[in-house]
């Protein structure tokens, strides 16, 4: 389980861009809502401790109980379904008294786990009918329960990490072309039914938000207030910022024009009390860490180990992309945290999970055994 690992193999500069990135959204949090701050520092600080546990522990052992990874996450998205709390119409979380667990968060790393291990043991037949329908039919199971919570926008996060990892796992580019050719249309088809009045496809809530954003001066009073309200937050803060905590009248934090700004809509805080430079250094951070995982797994020993480092790289930069893209209005409003900066223990304890395994990947790197 445990192995005696070089302290020079350890990636320190990954470590220190995580926790730069955590402590700017520990400080906007405390801006955002001040009551929050210590709860969210107690947070950060189990989250290195758990980082560390499972840096030190060896993935390729935890990867021989792959299937029982498949199972925790099926039992915690069913334990949603039958006795989540139910908060603005969607039942996405677990009531555990000191605080509410989302177990979405978590299964995105559990996908990562299981699929690692799973396509390690048919790598050589990964292109082969049976294992690509067994591919998809096990990752349909979780992605229905999700899209049922509703969770429209974790869904479609958990689509994207699976067809990644397939992909890094060695599909086929025949298999990726035919896939292509029958997705683009399909979406194309799926976006023009769910646009119509009277359409069963998503929630009626859901086909606002998408209306909101093509239209966002029709809905600017409900589902376009919170983007059209971050983007002005973001625009006021300029280049350096109206500062932290501060009292300016016309700030569109301390006017609460941003519902629960700690949250879906925390990069609105530091675009404003931070400015371009603080929204740009977030940017760059999230940019960073991804590239150092994806460079991780580059140098990973084995498959399983470069679909943990590249998968946790791309669940990072998928997910802070489509934050910061509802913030500035790039994109419909989805609901999804930005990785390590939003307030949210379930979120930020599963990336330190993610990251902790992608140090134990680099702790194991090809090089040592080619000594």
């Amino acid at each position: 389980m445990f192995k005696r690992y070089k302290l020079r193999n350890f990636d320190f500069p990954l470590v220190i861009l995580v926790v730069a990135l955590n402590i700017i959204g520990v400080l906007a949090i405390g801006s955002a809502r001040e009551s929050l701050q210590n709860k969210q520092i107690l947070g950060m600080a189990a989250g290195l401790c758990i980082m560390m546990v499972v840096a030190m522990v060896n993935y390729s052992f935890v990867l021989k109980f792959y299937w029982l990874a498949y199972a925790a996450m099926m039992g915690s998205l069913l334990l949603v379904k039958f006795f989540g709390t139910k908060v603005n119409g969607a039942t996405r979380w677990l009531d555990l008294g000191a605080f509410r667990f989302q177990p979405s968060d978590l299964a995105k790393i559990l996908l990562i786990l299981f699929y690692a291990q799973f396509i390690m043991k048919y790598k050589d037949k990964l292109n082969s009918f049976p294992v690509l329908v067994m591919s998809v039919a096990l990752v349909g199971p979780p992605l229905y329960l999700i899209v049922k919570q509703p969770d429209l926008s974790t869904t479609i996060l958990f689509a994207l990490l699976f067809c990644v990892i397939l992909f890094v796992g060695g599909l086929s580019w025949k298999v990726i072309g035919g896939v292509l050719a029958v997705a683009v249309p399909s979406v194309m088809v799926f976006l023009s039914i769910v646009m119509q009045e009277g359409q069963t496809l998503i929630q009626d809530y859901q086909r606002n938000r998408i209306m909101a954003f093509l239209d966002p001066e029709k809905y600017a009073d409900a589902e376009a207030y919170q983007q059209l309200n971050s983007v002005m937050a973001i625009g006021s803060g300029q280049l350096w910022g109206k500062g932290l905590n501060n009292n300016e009248i016309a700030s569109v934090k301390n006017g609460n024009f941003l519902p629960e700004p700690q949250t879906d809509f925390i990069f609105a805080v530091i675009g404003e009390e931070l400015g371009f430079v603080g929204a740009a250094a977030v940017i760059l951070l999230l940019i960073l860490i991804a590239m150092r995982c994806v460079a991780i797994a580059r140098t990973a020993k084995d498959v399983s180990g470069m679909i943990i480092a590249s998968g946790v790289g791309t669940l990072i930069g998928f997910q802070g992309f489509m934050n910061i893209a509802v913030a500035t209005m790039l994109m419909p409003n989805t609901g999804l945290t930005l990785p390590f900066v939003s307030y949210g223990l379930s979120s930020l304890w599963s990336m330190y999970i993610g990251i902790g395994f992608v140090l134990n990947v680099r702790l194991q790197r090809k090089s040592l055994y080619n000594l």
